[in-house]
């Protein structure tokens, strides 16, 4: 089968490619492993809501409802994915995987597993949450415990009176540890080395507008100016256990590394509802010992170890553009990534950004 563009991914990248291209009058078909749109919001979990602001956090063309509060909770980003979908039309190929991306000719080559399609075009839109990464930590087999990776977490409710271990803090093991904390169960968080975080409002003004207005800002400024403030709006946390990189936030977040936007977690570490330990040294059956060589007794493991894009199970090396939107590699081949850079000034902006750039990049090469 022909087409001119293959979108490969239904979640918020893939259909604000779509609804780009839709506007444009541009020929496509989508393509989705999963049964419906937007399977990575589906799955985490439930207390989870937008880091960033409403107003800087829609899809092209169509804002979030008014009623909705300032940081959406996960149930209403999934009925407004749903609904940007039926509006643009969008309707992907589910339960579709593709296998392998290659040049074909003029264009491409899609390999599925039941089907191969030709495209000029490629934009690749599947998430940087594609596949769960589950490192290997000596003794875990040990463990008589329940162990899951924070990917199959949906709600503290199972986890209430226990002792739980969060590896990881991200974001997501930082709010999975307040979860819990909330519903009474009994959290303790491993941080395996330093890590910025940040409010998710500084001073009363949303960190992702802060964000905005010192980006261009140089980074040496940045990153000297963000811990003399960031220390009088959390206070200090090396006593509690959390130490700050040497890298300075910008760099970090250059790197891909986003800082820990908070949300109530170091509230309830100051209150001793959330106990900080370094990293896991071994497991024993009945709990791990850290490299300190602090021991506890644990009910359960949860890994906050995060994921990986995993593009490169179907997109060979010299296929890949060096980064995420429209540069002078992707346009040149024709084949886009959309939604893998994650900024200070929020992921679902970038991702509006990056898909009306490369929405018009295509239409710009017929």
């Amino acid at each position: 089968m022909d087409t001119n563009v293959v979108i490969v991914g239904a979640g918020p990248a893939g259909l604000a490619v779509g609804a780009c291209l839709r506007r444009a009058g541009v020929d496509f078909l989508m393509l989705e492993k999963a049964s419906e749109v937007a399977p990575a919001w589906r799955r985490h979990y439930r207390r989870l809501h937008l880091h960033t602001v409403k107003s800087f956090s829609s899809l092209p063309f169509v804002p979030f409802p008014s009623d909705h509060p300032r940081y959406v909770p996960r149930e209403k980003v999934v009925a407004y994915l749903d609904a940007y979908a039926e509006r643009f039309e969008l309707r992907p190929r589910f339960g579709v995987t593709v296998d392998s991306i290659r040049r074909d000719k003029d264009g491409f080559r899609v390999e599925t597993g039941s089907d191969a399609l030709t495209a000029r075009h490629v934009v690749v839109a599947s998430g940087n949450n594609a596949e769960p990464i589950v490192p290997s930590f000596p003794g875990i087999e040990t463990f008589k415990g329940k162990v899951l990776h924070s990917a199959d977490y949906t709600e503290a409710a199972p986890f209430f009176g226990r002792t739980v271990l969060v590896i990881g803090m991200g974001n997501t093991g930082a709010e999975i540890a307040l979860d819990l904390a909330e519903s009474g169960a009994h959290p303790t968080l491993s941080v395996r080395k330093g890590v910025h975080i940040v409010p998710r409002q500084l001073f009363g003004v949303p960190i992702q507008m802060v964000g905005i207005a010192t980006r261009p800002m140089p980074q040496g400024l940045n990153d000297r100016m963000f811990p003399i403030i960031l220390d009088l709006a959390l206070g200090k946390l090396e006593k509690y256990g959390i130490v700050r990189p040497k890298e300075g936030i910008l760099k970090q977040i250059d790197a891909g590394r986003i800082p820990v936007i908070d949300v109530g977690t170091v509230a309830a570490i100051k209150a001793g509802r959330i106990k900080v330990a370094p990293d896991v040294k071994h497991f024993g059956e009945r709990g791990a010992t850290f490299v300190d060589g602090g021991q506890e007794e644990f009910d359960a493991v949860i890994l906050a170890t995060g994921y990986r894009p995993a593009y490169d199970n179907f997109l060979p090396a010299e296929l890949r553009p060096q980064k995420s939107g429209v540069n002078a590699r992707s346009s040149e081949l024709g084949l886009y990534l959309v939604g893998f850079h994650n900024p200070v000034t929020g992921l679902l902006r970038e991702i509006g950004l990056e898909a009306m750039a490369v929405a018009a990049d295509i239409e710009k090469r017929g």
